[in-house]
């Protein structure tokens, strides 16, 4: 049930508050960056909406396949944007 409500909140997000258009405009002063800025934003307000409270229990969550379940989308990136904040 958890899964089906985080995609009904996804949907509501993008179909009331366009919140995808709003941060593909977002920009910041990165010169070669691997992501987009879009994609980092998108992951942190993930975690924010999880109530994530640091990167150590994210990463914790991905190495038990916590993440995958309830995010499955955003799996192999947050692995990789975990992987350079070492």
């Amino acid at each position: 049930m958890r899964k089906n409500y985080f995609a009904k909140l996804v949907k509501y997000m993008k179909n009331v508050y366009h919140i995808e258009n709003a941060l593909n405009k977002l920009t910041d002063l990165r010169v070669n960056h691997t992501y987009d800025t879009a994609q980092v934003i998108t992951l942190v307000l993930l975690g924010l909406l999880l109530r994530i409270k640091s990167f150590n229990e994210l990463n914790f969550m991905i190495k038990d396949n916590e993440f995958s379940k309830i995010c499955p989308f955003m799996q192999s990136f947050a692995e990789e944007f975990i992987h350079l904040w070492k």
